[in-house]
This record gives C-alpha cells, sequence and structure tokens, in this order.
C-alpha cells in the first residue's frame, strides 16, 4: 500500500515542475533568438573606387575630385547602420581602391580587408559566411563590381560602369529567407555620360 504524500511535498514537486517549465521555457527562448539572429539578413554595400589620378599609371592613387568623393562616401556610410555601422570593409589591393575605403575604415575603427579582384566568386561566399547578419563594405572596380554582386545571387543586370563614372553605390540585402534584393543610389559629384 502506498503512504500518503504530505502537503509540503507536494507543494515541492510543484516547485520543481514550475522551475523545470520555466528552464525550459527560458532555454526555447534563448536558442531561438540566437537562431534568428544568426540567420538575419546580410547587407553588403558595393562601390566602385573614387576618381583615380594620372600618375603613376600602373597603380595610381585618388585625385584630388577622388579624395572628395571617398571623403563623401565616409560622411555616407559612417551612420549607415544607426546601431552598430559597417562592421567590415574589404578593398584590393590596389591604392585607389585602398584609399577610397581608407575614411570608412579609419573613421569606424576598423581594417581593411583586402581581396583578389580575380577571385569574385569566393570573396563572395566568404564574406556572406563569415559576415551573416552583418553590413559589409566592398571597394571594387567597374570590372568587378557587377561581378561580385552577381556572385551574391543577386541582379544579374547590373548595368556596365563607364570607365569615368564613379557614383553608385549598391546595396545588396540577403535575407536569411527569401529573395536577395539590390539597389542602386548615387553619391558625390554626379556622372554625366
Amino acid at each position: 500500500m502506498r503512504k500518503p504524500i504530505s502537503d509540503t511535498e507536494r507543494r515541492k514537486r510543484r516547485r520543481r515542475r514550475r522551475i523545470q517549465v520555466v528552464i525550459i521555457y527560458t532555454a526555447l527562448a534563448v536558442a531561438l533568438a540566437w537562431f534568428l539572429e544568426s540567420q538575419a539578413t546580410t547587407t553588403v554595400i558595393f562601390v566602385r573606387h573614387a576618381e583615380k589620378a594620372a600618375q603613376p599609371a600602373d597603380d595610381p592613387g585618388l585625385s584630388p575630385a577622388g579624395l572628395r568623393r571617398a571623403a563623401e562616401l565616409s560622411r555616407q556610410l559612417v551612420d549607415a547602420d544607426v546601431i552598430a555601422g559597417i562592421d567590415a570593409v574589404y578593398s584590393t589591393p590596389f591604392r585607389r581602391t585602398e584609399e577610397t575605403a581608407r575614411p570608412v575604415a579609419e573613421a569606424l575603427g576598423l581594417p581593411i580587408n583586402a581581396y583578389d579582384a580575380n577571385d569574385t566568386e569566393s570573396i563572395m561566399d566568404y564574406i556572406v559566411r563569415e559576415h551573416k547578419g552583418k553590413i559589409i563594405l566592398v571597394v571594387g572596380h567597374s570590372n568587378t563590381v557587377p561581378a561580385l554582386i552577381g556572385n551574391m545571387g543577386a541582379s544579374k543586370r547590373v548595368p556596365e560602369i563607364a570607365e569615368d563614372e564613379y557614383d553608385n553605390i549598391y546595396i545588396v540585402s540577403i535575407p536569411w529567407f527569401g529573395k536577395t534584393k539590390t539597389i542602386r543610389l548615387r553619391y558625390g559629384e554626379p556622372y554625366v555620360p
């Protein structure tokens, strides 16, 4: 025959069950929050380097107009995300791209990560994998920016960038679920064909 359970023992069991339920719900909430955060939208901002100087011909830096455009890019992007700002900056190892990226990187205290302009596919895979849910600036060239955007699963119809066209900003949003979106904006001195 079973012994009757005292009221004190019943209360202890109920209290333990409540604590177990609270712990389980808390663990589920934390796991769900972590999952949703890890699956957040990744935003990649693409720009072509600013106006380049004529000399030296093999690896020119920026012209005075290019320095002004790089400063304007920094002004536009330093507060791009009102909470945290840009999380990483990527540039090809050429002077003109590094000098375009430098004002943004310095304002945010970020290093400039170099990438190979000839390997657009692997750098985009790397950026999306390593910076999920972040905002990334990528500075490229007129012939690489459309390929970079296309390799992200974004629009394959990015128009060609003219030799003297420097005012495009492409914003690519990659949600964890749904369609990748590409937005083109303009900044600085406008391009006149």
